[in-house]
């Protein structure tokens, strides 16, 4: 009993903590909003190890990896592997809105006719400029904030490039780097132990100032999209375990995926989850070159829940404004917009909402109603999003490792200790 707690303690802790701080948030709404400062204090202290952790984790694993080869393969696996689920999720979402209407028209005509008169811009948008301002930022401070996430990761993997340029003159430094990772993991395992109170917190103050606000519509999406993202969530990454490394993998995955999962739905915050999400990849048995490096780039790159997300408001849109989209529409537009979502917490989709609305030729004034979808479904779409790169990222590990990864992976960490 004492060792089924030990291995369960954090995960009921959690769970309990959200619990006690969804009925404060019911039961006193607002006022609820006294305890947010303790929930703040526990994001900030994740948000401060997101920088050095994607730094270190990459550039170390860069760095001291044996064969390019390999690298170069993990690479090409992500890629491939983000492809064909962000794909699989999408017409996933698209099934499930042609199923359920988002919005009953007969409830929303006096929406439509505050649009009626709006004058439909759609400005010309510069991929090329947005992708730059992506990937690099115009001075070194800017790599110290988590809102260039993608940023810092390109940054960390030249790096890391840069310091196999020359192995015998950089080892110092490999070493001085992989001791901070260490220490940053450390770091991450001690406040860990004020999850429960900083998380149910700032829950607490979530469901207090949203939770009376919905209306019917985005009531109606938010129930839908849960329980889309719900059978997402048991069915397809069970799959994808399955499909990686048997029942093995999927006992594996199951046994370490729910801290993570409730730290995303505490947060809101893919990039709040990071520290979290790579602790658990590791103690699944996936190898930490694929772990680091695609859960790093997947915090950006790879998010079912936000592409699920981008079909559920391009549907709301079509709901209330009554035209038609296509298929190839709506996953060219979905791919192309879950790569400007950042990993902040509610409010960080802006950029993608106004991308959608001006791709699809809608009234830029209907950015608040995507901006409200995008706020009821966060949570849901948060989880996805964690989660989904930890079943991703073993359906690479197969990929790259072959079909006994797990055994090779903890072989490998045996003879670490070892010496």
């Amino acid at each position: 009993m004492k060792k089924i707690w030990e291995s369960y303690k954090t995960t009921v802790l959690l769970v309990l903590a959200l619990i006690i701080g969804a009925i404060c948030g019911v039961i006193f709404k607002e006022d609820v909003n006294v305890v947010k400062p303790l929930g703040d204090l526990f994001l900030n202290l994740l948000f401060v190890t997101i920088v050095p952790l994607l730094f270190l984790t990459i550039t170390t694993t860069i760095a001291k990896m044996d064969s390019p080869k390999r690298l170069k393969k993990i690479f090409g696996r992500i890629i491939v592997v983000s492809v064909i689920t962000s794909l699989i999720a999408i017409f996933f979402g698209i099934a499930t809105t042609n199923t359920f209407k988002l919005v009953n028209t007969k409830d929303t005509s006096v929406i439509r006719e505050a649009f009626s008169n709006e004058t439909v811009k759609s400005p010309k948008l510069n991929v090329l400029e947005s992708t730059v301002e992506l990937i690099s930022v115009g001075d070194f401070s800017g790599l110290l904030s988590k809102s260039n996430v993608v940023a810092i990761v390109v940054f960390s993997i030249i790096f890391g490039f840069a310091m196999r340029k020359d192995k015998e003159k950089t080892k110092p430094l490999l070493d001085v780097l992989e001791a901070a990772n260490k220490t940053i993991m450390n770091f991450i395992n001690i406040i860990m132990h004020y999850a429960p109170i900083g998380l149910g917190c700032y829950f607490a103050s979530l469901v207090g100032t949203f939770g009376g606000e919905i209306a019917t519509g985005y009531l109606r999406t938010f129930v839908i999209y849960t329980v889309c993202s719900f059978v997402f969530y048991i069915v397809f990454y069970t799959l994808y375990a399955f499909i990686a490394g048997g029942k093995k993998a999927v006992r594996a995955f199951w046994s370490n995926i729910f801290e993570p999962t409730f730290t995303a739905l505490a947060t809101c915050s893919s990039a709040a989850s990071l520290p979290v999400n790579i602790n658990s990849a590791k103690k699944m048995g996936i190898p930490d070159d694929v772990s680091e490096t695609f859960i790093g780039l997947g915090t950006s790159l790879h998010q079912d829940g936000s592409i699920i997300g981008c079909v559920f408001k391009i549907m709301f849109l079509v709901s209330l404004f009554g035209n038609n989209v296509s298929v190839l529409q709506i996953v060219g537009v979905s791919m192309l917009a879950v790569l400007l979502i950042t990993a902040v917490p509610i409010g960080g989709g802006t950029i993608s909402e106004s991308l959608i609305i001006s791709m699809l030729g809608y009234p830029m004034a209907a950015l608040p109603l995507l901006t409200m979808v995008a706020t009821v479904i966060d949570p849901p779409a948060t989880v996805l999003n964690v989660v989904g790169d930890e079943a991703a990222a073993m359906l690479v590990a197969k990929t790259v490792d072959g079909n006994d990864w797990m055994t090779t992976n903890n072989k490998n960490k045996s003879i670490e200790k070892g010496n």
